[in-house]
């Protein structure tokens, strides 16, 4: 079998930031609450590994898949690229993205769940 249809065993599989319905590329409409990119590193980020992600996203990787719409998260929204990432690189990944299929830009999910579509700015608990 051909090994471009073989998983790579030194890789986890990538997830998928395209939406099928759409035939597009899904990407958060603006940075998340805890973007990495964001001053103050919110993320808690060690020394270095924000240069690391980039780095990596900007060789083979292509891009970096925001961490709040990661499964692991339990977030309602599928994988997104992050929108930190995709307004400060132009990676040929990115480009190639952009042409072929173009993008849909997704709300970030709520970082308080507790909150509802219905009463967005209540915070208060019963």
């Amino acid at each position: 079998m051909d090994s471009m249809f073989e998983p790579d065993a030194d890789r986890s599989p990538r997830l998928s930031v395209g939406d099928p319905e759409l035939s597009k590329t899904r990407r958060l409409a603006r940075e998340c609450d805890t973007c990495i990119f964001k001053p103050g590193n919110p993320m808690h980020l060690d020394p270095g590994r924000l240069k690391q992600m980039v780095s990596e996203a900007r060789g083979d990787a292509g891009y970096i898949i925001c961490h709040s719409t990661l499964p692991y998260a339990g977030s309602p929204v599928p994988p997104a690229l992050c929108r930190g990432f995709a307004d400060r690189y132009r990676t040929w990944q990115l480009q190639v993205m952009e042409r072929i299929w173009g993008f849909v830009d997704v709300e970030p999910p709520d970082p308080n769940p507790a909150r509802t579509p219905e009463c967005p700015g209540d915070t208060h608990h019963a």
